[in-house]
């Protein structure tokens, strides 16, 4: 699979505007440096890999590596037919040049195995919000973005609300932006997006996953009630059903040992059927049908192809059927061939 180049697949519209995702996208929050320093040509290596197997959803924000992802995406699309891909950035946080450029230390505090250059300052205001995308767009050296999507606003809501939401509304009506969003780790927050704004779409990120169905609730019905689109990000909780085990992270922080334990007696129930946990994942999450697209990151070619032919795997149906037997599963969560 990994060698041949592969048609993108069939694309979805993200709520009723004219911005369209395939099933499988590109997170690119891995080759700014999470977690461990990726090397400038594997990065770009792994962007290319995702394009080569038919993936054309792109997405970013200021937050990863501070700037790093997006200079690194912005380069690896620049050469592709700009009307052949969505790309996707975030806004929330403006980044503010250190005194004096790099610092002796790291960005390991916030995830990132990159130079301190920068620090990040939260901003939701209308002019910060104008502010980040410009910063974006001058780090990617593209043209536009076609979604912006409010990043992390927890700890900000009215500000998020007040003035962040409407700006971003502006800039979907001036044209400068065609879709909006929000994009959290957890469901309250973007469940008052989707019922009280015009959000195009809105990013779930751990919140629903073999580990995680608390977006099952609230979230996800009032999307399908609204029209509303959900990437789900954060499939494999940020890698504890990509690989369990003792050094796996959840929520990128050591996993309690009961997830720990779940996890592997998944994986081990996934192999018994035939399957990876990794594939069964992804299908679970992408079953959901307020689900448009699921988000996966790759911090190499071999990881980005890894992520296609597992999303391409077929789960057999028995294996959901144990997991529901066995309480792993909560009944009402859709599984792949499910009716209707």
């Amino acid at each position: 699979m990994t060698g041949t180049p592969q048609d993108p697949a069939p694309r979805t519209r993200l709520g009723a505007g004219p911005v369209e995702v395939g099933p499988l996208g590109f997170g690119a929050a891995a080759i700014a440096g999470l977690y461990t320093e990726v090397p400038e040509e594997q990065a770009h290596r792994a962007v290319d890999a995702a394009w080569d197997r038919g993936i054309r959803y792109f997405d970013t924000a200021p937050h990863y590596g501070l700037g790093l992802s997006e200079r690194r995406l912005g380069a690896a699309l620049r050469t592709r037919p700009r009307d052949a891909y969505t790309l996707s950035t975030k806004v929330g946080r403006l980044l503010e040049p250190l005194p004096g450029g790099a610092g002796p230390g790291d960005d390991l505090a916030g995830g990132f195995a990159v130079p301190a250059t920068h620090r990040r300052v939260w901003d939701f205001s209308a002019d910060g919000v104008r502010r980040s995308l410009e910063a974006s767009l001058e780090r990617l050296g593209l043209d536009r973005v076609d979604l912006v999507y409010l990043h992390d606003p927890d700890d900000h809501a009215e500000e998020a609300f007040r003035e962040g939401y409407p700006a971003l509304e502006r800039l979907r009506a001036e044209g400068t932006v065609r879709a909006i969003g929000a994009g959290m780790n957890q469901t309250a927050m973007l469940t008052r997006f989707v019922r009280d704004t015009d959000v195009d779409v809105v990013l779930c990120a751990g919140r629903y996953t073999l580990l995680d169905q608390s977006a099952l609730a609230r979230l996800l019905p009032a999307a399908l009630d609204r029209g509303t689109s959900v990437v789900v990000g954060g499939a494999f909780n940020s890698g504890l059903l990509a690989d369990p085990g003792p050094r796996a992270t959840y929520d990128y922080a050591a996993p309690p040992a009961g997830l720990l334990e779940r996890a592997l007696r998944l994986k081990g129930l996934a192999e018994r059927h035939g399957t990876s946990l990794r594939a069964a994942a992804l299908a679970f999450c992408a079953a959901h049908p307020a689900v448009a697209c699921v988000l996966a990151g790759a911090r190499s070619a071999a990881e980005a192809h890894d992520c296609a032919d597992r999303f391409a795997e077929a789960v057999p149906a028995a294996f959901w059927q144990e997991l529901r037997d066995e309480g792993l599963l909560p009944p009402r969560a859709p599984v792949p061939g499910d009716p209707g």
